[in-house]
């Protein structure tokens, strides 16, 4: 910004200032001028009186864009009064009534700049019929008609003025409201992605938690008996606690962005003796093809699991083979948190031409099995079905046990609805599974 916008942002923000100086030195023009008029006697009024009339005449174009209509006013009333006086046409403050007329033009509302113009045309048929008393009837009406094209003329210029304000005006509102929405979807965007990383974290740790007290409880059990298989339950304690950490350090890495060291390292450092990376370090995101590591980590944990796929397995995008994986985990998770002792899981996969389905099935404690109080998990994988077009259906079955059935549909079907055996249709979100009929 320039020194001459900065003035005039100056000059915006102190309207009343500007034009009362601005008509305080007006008035020290105005005033001689008229009082010489009433001088030389070319006004009836007098000189004193002259004068005063002027100032009056001049003295509200202070208030012109502050309040423009009663600025109008008050300078219109005044100028008929001094016609009526009978005070010459050549009267210097009579430039008042332009000033005037064009300030309610640019400032005020539209009535009121059409009022304005309306009278100014009917105040030069008041002068025509004032001044024939003393000037020719031609003469007369010429400068009854002069005044009419003056006041169309400065009326003109004051609509032009306006439109390119209201122009600038709507630009400017333009520009704001952009600049809120663009605020506006930064935070949205911001939520979506604490949304998502909330998501993440509670797959993670929920998961991981879980295997590692499965693991340190069957280890414990089995300390007296069988020496190797505590020995077995502490090194899957472990290699699931650094999995769960390195999970951990890549998702909470792209939270904040650190510093560059010379030499390339990073402040988190690189990876150390002990194997751990890099808080920065990223990895590939699981994937539907994971689901086997998957297993075999449930396994590990003492769970009787077996693994069934059917169709033709084919390549998923990073987000729809992230939820089938995230799924599997929270519904595996709940099998070992609320199936109880020795469960039978079965985890089911079936490649469909218009999607994938998975099913976890349990023949654990089912509706018996007591919650948290929380239901961030179900939540979560229907969270995670709905933003590729699935469902979700979770809920006891018929003869004990649990089961979680998750439908995706790959790109290109995401707008057809997908069938299969579970008897209440798809329904978006979670809703309990139905009991079958025997």
């Amino acid at each position: 910004m320039n020194t001459w916008d900065r003035l005039l942002a100056w000059e915006e923000r102190h309207r009343f200032i500007v034009d009362l100086a601005g008509t305080a030195a007006l008035i020290l023009v105005i005033a001689p001028a008229t009082a010489l008029f009433g001088f030389t006697g070319l006004s009836p009024i007098g000189t004193g009186h002259s004068a005063w009339l002027g100032v009056a005449l001049v003295a509200p174009l202070a208030w012109r864009r502050v309040a423009p209509v009663a600025s109008c006013a008050a300078v219109y009333t005044v100028a008929l009064l001094h016609v009526l006086l009978g005070t010459p046409v050549a009267f210097p403050a009579d430039l008042a009534v332009l000033a005037a007329l064009y300030s309610v033009t640019v400032h005020g509302p539209r009535w009121a700049h059409r009022v304005a113009m309306a009278t100014a045309l009917l105040g030069s048929l008041v002068l025509t019929a004032s001044v024939r008393s003393t000037l020719l009837d031609p003469t007369a009406i010429a400068l009854g008609m002069f005044a009419a094209v003056l006041a169309l003329t400065v009326w003109a210029f004051g609509l032009v003025r306006r439109s390119r304000r209201e122009t600038l005006e709507a630009l400017v509102d333009r520009a704001e409201r952009l600049e809120v929405e663009r605020a506006q979807q930064g935070r949205l965007a911001t939520a979506a992605e604490r949304a998502r990383i909330a998501r993440e974290m509670h797959d993670i740790v929920a998961h991981s938690l879980t295997v590692m007290i499965a693991q340190a409880d069957g280890g414990r059990y089995a300390a007296d008996a069988d020496p190797a298989a505590a020995t077995r339950a502490l090194g899957t304690i472990a290699e699931t606690g650094r999995a769960a950490l390195t999970d951990m350090r890549r998702l909470l890495g792209v939270l904040r962005d650190e510093p560059s060291q010379p030499g390339g390292a990073t402040t988190g450092g690189a990876e150390g003796l002990r194997g751990t990376p890099a808080i920065g370090t990223t990895s590939p995101q699981p994937a539907a093809d994971d689901l086997d590591t998957l297993v075999e980590q449930v396994r590990a944990s003492g769970v009787r699991i077996s693994m069934v796929r059917m169709g033709t397995p084919r390549p998923l995008p990073p987000g729809v083979g992230l939820t089938v994986y995230r799924i599997a985990q929270e519904a595996l998770t709940n099998v070992l948190k609320h199936a109880g002792p020795e469960p039978t899981t079965t985890v089911m996969v079936q490649w469909r031409p218009d999607g994938i389905a998975l099913e976890i099935t349990d023949d654990g404690r089912g509706a018996a099995a007591g919650s948290d109080g929380l239901g961030q998990g179900l939540r979560g994988m229907a969270e995670r079905a709905t933003m590729f077009g699935g469902t979700v259906s979770a809920g006891p079955r018929p003869g004990g046990g649990f089961r979680v059935r998750a439908t995706i549909p790959t790109p290109g079907h995401a707008g057809q609805p997908t069938h299969d055996d579970d008897p209440t249709g798809p329904v978006s979100g979670v809703h309990p599974i139905e009991q079958e009929t025997t």
